[in-house]
């Protein structure tokens, strides 16, 4: 009786697992943040400031699911390249307040623009402190090996939308030090190159500036994750 009972068991933790993943629907209100955390997931970062300038801090989080999963994540070309990975999935929560006691009310949840653990080559999980500054959610990256890459987005909220304002893609090399510093401003449509050595000072370096010109502004909907948007011939951002 035992050993069909252990059989059974085994058989619904198969079928359990077998099922095709699904992201939760997050709350759409809660009064504290242990309420917004879906079973079987935890914040692994968060950070409150004000978001939609009525002086009143609001919350982002980023939680992650307790166990990795099979997930179709976009790779290289937003739109055409897709890859299967195993890794705990990420997802980005954003909750506005509209007293300093009041109720978190959803306003955004993106299941891919944060980066997974495995996702930052050997440096490891590339996930930084996600920021709030000046009003804009600032969410940055690190990884790579021999190359090493940072990168951080800034968004706003505006148009009942995340609009992407600013952006950086710094690159180096831990060896030789030679670096190149991509830095993008969507408001202004300009991007900025330094290149040179990481040890030097900034004026040492070469710096040049052009127009940028993009035909719309990226949102969360229009960026599906970091390295996937082919912002110019060869450049990724």
């Amino acid at each position: 009786m035992k050993l069909q009972l252990t059989a059974l068991l085994v058989c619904c933790s198969i079928a359990i697992y077998a099922q095709p993943f699904v992201f939760p629907v997050l709350p759409e209100q809660g009064k504290s943040v242990q309420s917004l955390i879906p079973t079987h997931w935890q914040v692994i970062d968060s950070v409150s400031g004000d978001l939609n300038h009525d002086h009143v801090k609001d919350l982002a989080l980023v939680l992650e699911f307790y166990r990795p999963i099979k997930e179709r994540r976009a790779y290289g070309d937003n739109e055409m390249e897709i890859i299967t990975e195993i890794q705990r999935p990420r997802i980005l929560a954003i909750y506005f307040r509209r007293s300093a006691s009041g109720t978190y009310k959803l306003v955004t949840q993106n299941n891919n623009f944060i980066l997974r653990a495995e996702e930052g080559g050997a440096m490891g999980d590339p996930l930084r402190p996600v920021m709030i500054d000046s009003n804009q959610l600032v969410l940055s990256f690190e990884g790579g090996s021999n190359w090493r890459w940072k990168l951080n987005y800034s968004f706003k909220y505006q148009n009942k939308n995340w609009q992407l304002t600013q952006a950086n893609n710094y690159a180096y090399h831990n060896g030789s030090g030679e670096m190149n510093d991509k830095q993008y401003d969507f408001i202004n449509s300009t991007r900025k190159v330094v290149t040179g050595q990481v040890s030097n000072e900034e004026a040492e370096n070469e710096t040049f500036q052009q127009p940028l010109n993009i035909p719309a502004p990226r949102t969360f909907e229009s960026f599906k994750k970091p390295w996937t948007w082919e912002i110019r011939k060869d450049e990724f951002l």
